[in-house]
């Protein structure tokens, strides 16, 4: 079991730092900030890949004034600082992160698109079809005295509405089934096995267009819930969403920039793809490719770059209420391009 990285102390006040690994991506926003150099960035490649059972940051007790810095500038929450017990983010006088990810249930049609390719798994759908036989009407009536087993309704059934109960043939008992079952709550009275059937064995009767005007409309109920807690705001669910319900803010605003002067290693290596939090790398013909809209600028794919390929130029980020000049200035060294 990791041992969780954690700073206390009590004197007029009592202060905390805990990381939270499961939250961590590895980027290095602390440590490359850290006013008292207290924080040390693990082996994060090794880390991501499960070679390594351990957290992606180390914390020196002996050198961390427990200011918060770090704690306010990460933008995953994978670091919890309190005082007397209270978060920093609750208290008015910290910097605030102006994040948001949001799925507007009015214009969602319950796909599922964006649960599908969340990276965190933050998205949950709950999910109400209508029952077929509540729209379609007929009558389907199957002669067993005729039908001779064959298979073919079953296997041209659209709806799988059709079941044989086969036997295990054998010299003992040489009855190929015991039986035929139509399922009519599945049954689209589409009229296939009819057709198909040899033996004349199946009469069918749609009923639906006579009275279509009886019929409900068909109504899809559900609910889409975005877990914050999890979400990393990389706008996997924004780019996905075919109804444009879901909307993200991000931390960083910028570019990515590939070093022309050095060869990225692509498939022999994709150091970058492993640590990626927001799947936003691909290999393409033996390169890294960097999905902008999907990538959040936090860095991790530059510190793991072996090759020191990959620039984070951020312009801007989304971190207000930044009262202290001496935090100011810290926390400006994380705007421009990156160095490793």
């Amino acid at each position: 079991m990791i041992e969780m990285a954690m700073v206390e102390r009590n004197e007029n006040e009592k202060r905390s730092l805990k990381h939270k690994n499961e939250k961590c991506v590895g980027c290095g926003i602390c440590s490359d900030i850290c006013p008292t150099e207290s924080i040390r960035l693990g082996p994060v490649l090794p880390i991501a890949r499960g070679l390594v059972n351990m957290d992606y940051i180390n914390l020196n007790k002996d050198k961390c004034v427990l200011c918060g810095l770090c704690a306010s500038a990460c933008p995953f929450d994978a670091l919890e600082f309190k005082i007397d017990d209270k978060n920093i983010k609750e208290l008015e006088e910290y910097p605030k992160w102006e994040l948001e990810a949001k799925i507007d249930d009015e214009s969602c049609i319950y796909c599922g698109h964006c649960v599908k390719v969340c990276p965190k798994d933050a998205i949950y759908l709950q999910k109400t079809m209508p029952e077929i036989s509540e729209f379609m009407i007929g009558e389907t009536e199957i002669d067993e005295d005729k039908c001779i087993y064959c298979g073919m309704c079953q296997e041209i059934c659209p709806a799988d509405a059709i079941t044989i109960d086969d036997n295990d043939v054998n010299s003992s008992n040489q009855k190929i089934a015991n039986g035929i079952t139509l399922d009519e709550s599945k049954c689209v009275y589409c009229g296939l096995c009819r057709r198909i059937c040899p033996e004349n064995a199946i009469k069918i009767i749609c009923t639906t267009c006579m009275y279509r005007d009886e019929i409900p409309e068909l109504e899809i109920k559900g609910n889409i819930v975005l877990d914050e807690d999890l979400c990393i705001n990389c706008g996997w669910c924004q780019e996905i969403c075919p109804k444009d319900a879901a909307s993200v803010t991000k931390p960083f605003e910028g570019e990515i920039i590939m070093d022309e002067e050095t060869v990225c290693k692509g498939d022999s290596c994709h150091a970058c793809q492993d640590v990626c939090p927001c799947n936003a790398v691909s290999i393409v013909d033996n390169k890294s490719e960097i999905n902008g809209d999907l990538c959040v600028l936090c860095g991790a794919c530059s510190k793991a770059c072996p090759q020191n390929h990959i620039l984070i130029n951020r312009e801007k980020m989304n971190l207000n209420n930044i009262r202290s000049k001496s935090w100011e200035k810290h926390l400006s060294t994380l705007i421009g391009e990156s160095s490793k």
